[in-house]
């Protein structure tokens, strides 16, 4: 009898090593893949986006969807304050229309908006051609079969699925590059955007507009205009109004793709609205609402665009004031004074430095 319990003893001890090494080896694993995944602190930090949309504690009326036209041209703190308006933005890098659909499928597992405001923008694009904007919008995506969708009809030809089931296979050489913010990241990560706005304080004028060159053809793609398709139908069957819109950006656009939106918006019995008609309104002044030299709006051009877009967006739908709403109201506070701070912030580095240097593609890494 002692023998037999001798025996049971020793398999149970096997099977308690075997246990606790497994979940060591999973442990390590795990801190490896978080610890070698970017962060998108510091620098490039439109690969926060997607997953800060999670952290939300308030409900949304209008959510918009797009590449940087949406995210760096409206700021929803703004329109918050003007309007009451609680908006949010699920932007990304060179968001692609089917992606714009499968977060908006993401979106509403949780709540239903009144308003979707699509940025138009990559109609230009059919099909994702990048891998690195393809892991900013969807590496952030939490796991659902709206993600797994998302993932396959997104992956360029050198793509796998496996690296987005396990991102270390696609960063298991990131050591020599790691920085003192991975590691200060592991587990968690700041918010680095304002319901998703982009902020950028700094001004580089406008000094001319460089014309694009002539394309062959002007039609978006099939691809492209299927999933403008669904989203629309998707709307429909949620009973959310869809608004097309366009930031007052020059650079890279058509008149024939204008056209196009505008054909499709008056088919389908949709709101195009194309702001570049409407910049002396809007007040935007291109020598001191750019950072970039026209590319995107910086704050001052985002705001007096949000000014704008709120007012419409009031008049036209009936949206909740959720300045009287105590408890949102309260989150909201919270945003404004982070959205106050960054912006303080900025304008102490760029008067002290002639340049922003925590904030931008090339962000000092202190």
């Amino acid at each position: 009898m002692a023998k037999k319990e001798k025996k049971e003893s020793k398999i149970v001890l096997k099977l308690i090593t075997v246990l606790v090494l497994a979940a060591f080896s999973v442990s390590i694993f795990w801190f490896a893949q978080r610890l070698l995944m970017p962060k998108y602190q510091k620098g490039v930090i439109e690969g926060s986006f997607t997953e800060e949309y999670y952290r939300e504690n308030v409900p949304h009326d209008v959510i918009f969807f797009g590449d940087c036209d949406a995210y760096e041209s409206y700021s929803p703190i703004k329109m918050y304050e003007e309007y009451g308006i609680s908006a949010y933005i699920r932007g990304s890098g060179e968001q692609y229309i089917c992606q714009s659909y499968y977060l908006l499928r993401d979106v509403l597992r949780t709540e239903t908006p009144k308003v979707v405001v699509l940025s138009i923008h990559n109609l230009q694009h059919d099909v994702p051609r990048n891998e690195a904007y393809n892991r900013m919008t969807l590496d952030g995506m939490r796991w659902s079969q709206d993600k797994v969708d998302a993932i396959n009809v997104s992956m360029t030809k050198d793509e796998n699925f496996a690296s987005y089931v396990f991102p270390i296979l696609r960063f298991h050489d990131r050591w020599s590059e790691l920085t003192k913010t991975d590691f200060e990241h592991v587990f968690s990560k700041d918010i680095t955007s304002h319901n998703g706005y982009y902020m950028r304080c700094d001004i580089k004028p406008q000094t001319k507009v460089m014309p694009s060159p002539p394309l062959i053809s002007y039609d978006f793609g099939e691809n492209a205009i299927a999933y403008l398709n669904k989203i629309r139908l998707l709307c429909e069957e949620n009973g959310i109004e869809l608004i097309l819109v366009r930031a007052p950006i020059e650079y890279g656009w058509y008149e024939q793709w204008d056209a196009n939106v505008e054909k499709y918006a008056e088919q389908y019995g949709l709101t195009y609205l194309n702001f570049c008609d409407y910049v002396d309104e809007i007040g935007i002044d291109m020598s001191v609402d750019t950072y970039d030299a026209g590319l995107h709006l910086n704050i001052y051009g985002a705001e007096k665009l949000s000014s704008y877009f709120g007012k419409y967006l009031v008049e036209h739908y009936d949206l909740t004031d959720y300045r009287t709403v105590p408890a949102v109201a309260a989150e909201y506070e919270k945003d404004i004074k982070f959205y106050n701070d960054m912006r303080d912030d900025q304008l102490r580095e760029i008067e002290e430095y002639g340049e922003l240097r925590s904030y931008g593609a090339n962000a000092i890494e202190n």
